[in-house]
């Protein structure tokens, strides 16, 4: 199976792409990373980021979209998917997690 290199992103990097980045972290073949689209987030999406990713996770639509508005010129042909996960959960909440494996993991496996 091929390396992938994936990152996770919602607004503020402090609940649920922190929680997917650990939940996959110890997948085979993945390596992770996490960030925020808001300028307050706690590490902000940077190009390198971007660059670094072959498949990108965001949680809502209006995270993909402010993805492509924002950083359309660092986005060269990686898959983009969207989670539908609400902010509605704490850092590693079990229901989180579950939503995640569940969401995320066919496109890991």
């Amino acid at each position: 199976m091929k390396h992938k290199n994936v990152l996770f992103l919602c607004s503020a990097n402090r609940l649920r792409s922190p929680t997917a980045e650990h939940v996959f972290a110890d997948w085979p073949n993945i390596e992770t990373d996490s960030a925020g689209l808001d300028t307050s987030a706690s590490i902000v999406v940077s190009p390198e980021q971007l660059k670094w990713a072959d498949i990108i996770f965001v949680m809502e639509n209006r995270h993909r979209n402010r993805l492509s508005k924002k950083h359309r010129k660092h986005l060269n042909g990686q898959r983009v998917i969207t989670l539908g996960i609400p902010d509605d959960y704490e850092y590693m909440d079990p229901i989180l997690v579950k939503l995640l494996e569940t969401k995320a993991g066919p496109f890991l496996r």
